[in-house]
């Protein structure tokens, strides 16, 4: 199957723009519908020049691995999928195969489905709020036997629909079920996190360590404030992976909690010091002291010059 690549170096990337280009590159017949399909690894047999090239896919595709042998590479990180793990892929997302499979080895599937399929539905509207499609291989979703029966259902549901004869309500029945499926990920994600409440800890751990050495090593005087998107990768992880899985652990996101370590360093130098406010915010590392002053009463209800009068 195809996995997540973010390498540099990597050979020209080739677009596949649709299902029925996707069929081909999985040696299957034609889609039964142009703008969704469900894949069956076991009948699928990619073809060797797509071996070790890199693809952007323009399709949504949420992939059920179920036992396959060997790793899967994404950028640094490497996963091992004996056991059955889900991956969620959105359009432009540069994905690779590394060619170590066969038909008939995998009984899992791939869910494909192009933009424009809900385009004019709510789902279009709420996509992006299912925040693992960004998520790095390494986050992958791991379910039950009873979750994979659950959304082994649901896919059955949708290639029963797109099988036989379209009519007006087939587009809809569709969209539903796939809308059904990513809200059951949904809810086996925060099972996910909460079974892993003790690692959990830990990173929240980690990432409060970070924030600290991060003015202590005076990495901000050349980086300015720190990003999510920074402690995302020297924690090994997806900056939106990090953002939930610390909001499922203390009800913030990791914005929320630099924002909050910013403004308590920000009070401690207001009160312990005779700096001006431009010279703490710059401290601080932010570029314009404005923008500084408008965080700090955004938190705190007032101004850094009336916190400082006030104490």
């Amino acid at each position: 199957m195809f996995t997540p690549d973010r390498s540099r170096k990597m050979p020209e990337i080739t677009h596949i723009e649709s299902i029925s280009n996707m069929h081909y590159v999985f040696g299957l017949p034609r889609p039964k519908h142009p703008l969704v399909s469900v894949i069956r690894f076991k009948d699928a047999d990619i073809k060797e020049e797509y071996h070790n090239v890199r693809c952007s896919f323009g399709m949504y595709c949420i992939t059920h691995k179920d036992g396959t042998q060997g790793s899967m590479k994404y950028g640094r990180n490497s996963y091992d999928f004996q056991e059955g793990s889900m991956l969620f892929i959105k359009p432009g997302q540069v994905l690779g195969y590394d060619g170590h499979k066969h038909p008939g080895e995998d009984p899992g599937w791939a869910l494909l489905f192009h933009p424009d399929l809900i385009r004019k539905s709510e789902l279009a509207r709420s996509i992006d709020d299912y925040s693992y499609f960004s998520y790095d291989i390494s986050e992958a979703l791991h379910i039950s036997e009873d979750e994979k029966i659950a959304l082994n259902e649901i896919i059955e549901k949708i290639e029963t629909e797109y099988m036989q004869n379209i009519d007006r309500h087939s587009q809809k029945l569709i969209i539903s079920n796939i809308e059904l499926l990513l809200d059951y990920c949904t809810r086996y994600y925060d099972r996910q996190f909460y079974t892993r409440t003790n690692i959990n800890k830990d990173v929240l751990a980690k990432f409060e360590s970070l924030l600290k050495e991060y003015y202590s090593n005076e990495i901000h005087l050349e980086m300015g404030i720190p990003t999510v998107n920074h402690c995302g990768r020297e924690l090994s992880m997806s900056p939106k992976y990090l953002s939930d899985l610390l909001k499922k652990e203390t009800g913030k996101s990791a914005k929320t909690h630099i924002d909050d370590f910013l403004i308590n360093e920000a009070k401690t130098r207001l009160l312990n010091s005779t700096e001006s406010v431009s010279e703490i915010a710059y401290g601080l590392g932010f570029e314009y002291s404005q923008h500084f002053s408008k965080t700090f009463k955004a938190k705190t209800g007032m101004s850094p010059g009336s916190y400082r009068e006030l104490n």
